[in-house]
């Protein structure tokens, strides 16, 4: 399995609008932040997106991403689902529909908010072409085990995604005891880390190491971050199994 990190900025992304800071002005490629999503490519080759940003097109394209098989929606912020008229190029592509799964609240939502992409297959293709399917429990993808984590966004009920040894926990303000139990004896953690100072519905760098601490994932990557976090003054302050994630990182076999 390989996961391909395709953005892991925060919903300004980075550089943001207008702002000079060092973080925005730096020539260093690990500081430019698109909106925050990954890529699971399978060890048959597909391909399961988390989330679809409103960078999807530039992603795919830098990544040569030409095939996607699913989606498994966090939640349904606009940094997180906006991007999902760029699943057309994908159903003309493949010439097959592509299913979304996520709690049933994200589910209704797109359905409402987008309810023309919601299409059986046919012989048009010049939009996207899904299906909704909610989940709550434990599910298979192409052979991987798909466990949906049960987190807190502020008030909001989202969801992180586990799939095999790897977890993506984005867009988090609490972690429940319960959910961290099905974190447990994880090779790779992808954390929400938003910035230094707290913030209502995300934890900070401080808590981010505190779950870090709690999940002991083997390597534990901060994605969904802002300005704030200069890449190579931020890593200097992280505990060795803790890293900073970055636009572009692969992991895994290729």
């Amino acid at each position: 399995m390989q996961l391909i990190m395709l953005g892991v900025g925060s919903s300004a992304g980075t550089p943001v609008v207008g702002c000079d800071c060092a973080t925005c002005r730096s020539p260093d490629a690990r500081n430019n932040r698109t909106r925050c999503s990954s890529a699971i490519v399978l060890p048959g080759g597909e391909t399961i997106l988390i989330d679809t940003g409103p960078d999807l097109r530039q992603q795919a394209l830098r990544e040569g991403l030409n095939r996607v098989d699913a989606v498994l929606y966090t939640h349904t912020h606009a940094d997180h689902l906006h991007g999902i008229d760029d699943l057309r190029a994908f159903c003309q592509i493949q010439r097959r529909q592509i299913p979304l799964y996520g709690n049933h609240e994200t589910m209704l939502h797109i359905s409402n908010k987008f309810p023309y992409v919601i299409r059986e297959p046919g012989s048009f293709w010049e939009l996207p072409v899904l299906s909704i399917n909610r989940v709550s429990e434990p599910f298979e993808l192409f052979g991987a085990k798909i466990t949906p984590i049960p987190v807190k966004h502020g008030n909001s009920d989202i969801l992180g995604y586990r799939i095999g040894n790897f977890a993506y926990i984005t867009d988090v303000s609490v972690i429940p005891e319960s959910s961290l139990d099905l974190l447990q004896d994880l090779d790779v953690l992808m954390l929400d880390c938003l910035r230094f100072e707290p913030h209502p519905t995300h934890i900070n760098l401080e808590q981010s190491l505190d779950y870090a601490g709690l999940i002991k994932a083997r390597q534990t990557y901060l994605i969904h971050m802002t300005h704030e976090l200069e890449f190579v003054e931020a890593s200097q302050r992280l505990p060795p199994m803790v890293r900073l994630g970055y636009d572009g990182l692969r992991l895994g076999s290729s």
